[in-house]
């Protein structure tokens, strides 16, 4: 504990932050660099969201080498790997292991409001703390979004989110309905259909994406392209960009693309974004065929781009033949029977909402979302890292969280070490015209 803290009173630190995953750990370790005294409130454990939320093959979709923690690169002898579930968490227990940063695991924080005369009180479940700044590290992925149908399903259906899930053997048997195509959809929907199970597939609009392209994996191109150091100030979308979904593809065996179509013509069933449940009849919209071109135009659209970079900067790269669809629906669907089709489970995809509602701050949107810049809010010395595009594509991931957690530490920095003016009499005459 350094000077500044010796004379505070007892549960007092000039900085807490609020959440013990990557990005929490993160602006702890910056803050450990600056000799900032903090204390990092974890609700459950350090790495739970890894261990307890994720399926038994997870495993990360970008490139080992791309995991960035401050001060603790990716040091395993696969870079162009993906990590698995388990050597994930054991990533993050060596980055801990590393630094020892001041976590108290177990704490859940429930209240944050701002005091009077400056500064936070957090009320937490072993007690009452104060602050003079808050870093919220707690993620945007809080509640599951399901639909209020589901509510009609019977109870004999197994529902469950994404984080619920862990294996095929695991299910009830019987054919799965899986309702959502962004990452965690179409890495489930892999997965069951591996393990030899029916997969029912709602296919949305998510976009997919090259895994391998001329030589490289896609993700090197774009990187060397500088598409990762991007802010949201220069993406075309702004603002837009946050909620749109991620990209499909897995890493998986090494890594590859996800193609529903080859799914289909495989034997999984394929339909257009959910529509409504009604008795048995789960209806549909017809935009199966829409969906699938629109995913498969950005994978064409992504090959384009790394077609004219290695153009213009003359590399020399094999070349390779474009994607050619290997199945289209012959006509759309827009209703199927559940009991009909032996769907015993449904396992909802569809995506999260933040909830925030814990902070008691006025920095929020009319969608709940915090206002900020670069994770600073308008209300000085409250923080919020670790969201997606925070800043930049890689925000809420290992390879762009620790460039958040610098920037907002040197704002921290700045306000905690700047001399506060003494009071005195205001000679007009000295400031000048």
């Amino acid at each position: 504990m350094n000077a500044m803290t010796r004379s505070l009173p007892p549960n007092h630190y000039p900085v807490i932050v609020i959440g013990g995953g990557q990005a929490g750990l993160s602006a702890s370790w910056h803050l450990k660099q600056r000799g900032i005294a903090h204390v990092v409130f974890e609700k459950q454990r350090i790495a739970h969201e890894w261990r307890e939320h994720r399926w038994d093959s997870f495993c990360l979709v970008t490139p080992n080498w791309q995991c960035t923690l401050p001060g603790f690169p990716y040091q395993g002898n696969d870079p162009y790997g993906f990590m698995l579930k388990d050597e994930i968490v054991q990533y993050i227990e060596a980055f801990v292991a590393s630094f020892e940063p001041p976590v108290l695991e177990g704490v859940a924080v429930t209240r944050v409001s701002q005091n009077d005369g400056g500064g936070y009180t957090v009320m937490t479940s072993i007690g009452e703390y104060t602050a003079n700044e808050v870093i919220v590290a707690s993620g945007a992925y809080q509640v599951p979004v399901k639909p209020a149908s589901a509510e009609r399903l019977p109870q004999t259906m197994l529902q469950m989110h994404a984080p619920q899930y862990r294996n095929a053997d695991a299910l009830p048997p019987g054919a799965v309905l899986i309702v959502g195509t962004g990452q965690s959809g179409c890495q489930i929907a892999e997965d069951l259909h591996l393990a030899g199970r029916k997969v029912h597939l709602c296919v949305g609009g998510a976009p997919r994406a090259p895994r391998r392209y001329r030589g490289k994996d896609a993700v090197e191109w774009l990187n060397q392209m500088g598409y990762y150091d991007i802010g949201i100030h220069e993406h075309p979308n702004k603002e837009r960009v946050r909620s749109k979904s991620n990209h499909y593809l897995t890493g998986r065996d090494g890594g590859r693309e996800i193609d529903l179509r080859k799914f289909a013509s495989e034997g999984m069933e394929l339909y257009g974004r959910l529509d409504d449940i009604r008795g048995t009849t789960i209806t549909v919209k017809p935009d199966l065929e829409k969906n699938l071109d629109s995913a498969d135009a950005t994978l064409e659209s992504i090959k384009d781009s790394i077609d004219a970079y290695i153009a213009r900067a003359g590399i020399d790269a094999p070349t390779e033949p474009r994607y050619v669809p290997v199945w289209k629906p012959t006509a759309e669907r827009t209703a199927f029977d559940f009991a009909e089709a032996g769907i015993t489970t449904v396992i909802w995809c569809i995506g999260y909402k933040a909830d925030f509602r814990w902070i008691d701050v006025p920095v929020f949107d009319g969608r709940g979302y915090p206002g900020h810049d670069r994770g600073i809010t308008t209300v000085p010395g409250l923080y919020f890292i670790g969201l997606p595009w925070l800043y930049t594509w890689g925000s809420g991931r290992f390879s762009g969280v620790a460039r958040d957690a610098q920037h907002i530490v040197d704002r921290i920095a700045s306000r905690l070490h700047s001399t506060p003016r003494v009071a005195t009499g205001l000679n007009a005459l000295a400031l000048g015209s």
